[in-house]
């Protein structure tokens, strides 16, 4: 009995000590696993986004030149119009009258001066009558062309070619001079226009281009060319930004009225301020610290917080642009410590259970 318990003992104590042994070999490891992240230039934003709407490069709310009832509206909304139609017409009564009576009194006036141009130079009139002949003449004249126009402004003309865009009002409306009438859309290309916070509109000047995308046109980028900036911001403080639409698009898929998505780059400018993730930032002792990633080592670094920004970030002052800085675990990191980044998930490896 005891020689098998012997023999058992033999047998088991070799692996006890080569468990041992193996034990002793193994290494630990204090590296803490972090998020790394690359600091950036404040002014780097990339790219802007605005809701905008196509429109037509010219468009005209055209009005009466004189007051007065509205007898007649030509057109109707959708209606293709050219130059120079008749498309409302007003009732011209009264200025139909006015130039009548006017014409009588040129024909009057015109008859007595031609006597009397006639008489002075035939030496039987002093220049004086000449004169005052000459001068009435010429004041009649002017008078009766005035209240030509002032007829002939009782048709409604389209100053462009294009189409109807609205109609403001309606035969038997009593309209002032200057009051719109018809809105005409028309031109040969599109616009875009888009409306900008006073924020943006301030830094307009580091706008370097512009593009706009359509939902069914997908995957289709189109660039665009700033017309014109507003100079007044609208009662909901924004300010209107034309832009025009360039290359080649077809305008049986892109009309005027279409919603878009407008992209503005930004330019980069170098300041020496950066933008990091607020949690990279450590306060410590009354100051603001960050992690730098040094080739597995973790490195203190102080830095000057400038800016908190709505979206999770900070602009700071004390990290270059293109720094790696440590986004995640700062409080649980000391200086010197290693860590090891972590690796973006794979895209066929959900979970990362493979």
């Amino acid at each position: 009995m005891m020689k098998s318990k012997s023999l058992i003992y033999a047998l088991l104590f070799p692996s006890v000590v080569l468990c041992g042994c193996g034990g002793n070999n193994e290494t630990k490891d204090d590296s803490v696993y972090v998020n790394i992240v690359e600091a950036v230039n404040a002014d780097q934003l990339g790219t802007q986004t605005f809701t905008g709407k196509t429109k037509t490069m010219e468009e005209a709310n055209v009005s009466f030149r004189v007051s007065g009832p509205i007898s007649r509206v030509n057109v109707k909304e959708g209606d293709q119009v050219v130059k120079g139609q008749v498309i409302a017409e007003m009732d011209n009564r009264d200025y139909l009258i006015q130039y009548n009576a006017t014409k009588a009194e040129y024909e009057d006036i015109k008859a007595t001066a031609e006597r009397v141009i006639a008489l002075y130079k035939e030496g039987n009139t002093s220049a004086q009558n000449y004169d005052k002949a000459r001068y009435g003449l010429e004041q009649i004249t002017q008078k009766l062309a005035h209240h030509k126009d002032q007829l002939d402004d009782t048709k409604l003309k389209s100053p462009i070619t294009g189409y109807v865009k609205e109609t403001l009002h309606e035969a038997g409306e009593t309209v002032g001079a200057g009051m719109p009438v018809v809105t005409v859309a028309g031109g040969s290309g599109l616009e875009v226009e888009i409306f900008m916070s006073a924020n943006d509109y301030g830094r307009r000047d580091k706008f370097s281009s512009f593009s706009c995308e359509f939902d069914v046109l997908s995957g289709e980028t189109f660039p665009l060319e700033v017309v014109r900036y507003s100079n007044e911001a609208n009662v909901s403080q924004l300010y209107s930004v034309r832009l025009r639409m360039k290359g080649n698009y077809d305008k049986k898929k892109i009309t005027a009225g279409m919603s878009t998505i407008v992209k503005a780059s930004l330019e980069e400018e170098d300041h020496g301020v950066v933008n990091i993730p607020t949690s990279a930032i450590l306060t410590k002792d009354g100051k603001s610290l960050v992690y730098m990633y040094n080739d597995g080592v973790a490195k203190a670094k102080e830095v000057t917080v400038l800016q908190l920004n709505r979206d999770g970030s900070t602009n700071v002052k004390g990290v270059k642009k293109g720094s790696k800085v440590i986004a995640t675990g700062v409080r649980n990191i000391v200086d010197g410590q290693s860590v090891k980044p972590i690796k973006p998930a794979s895209k066929s490896n959900v979970g990362g259970l493979l």
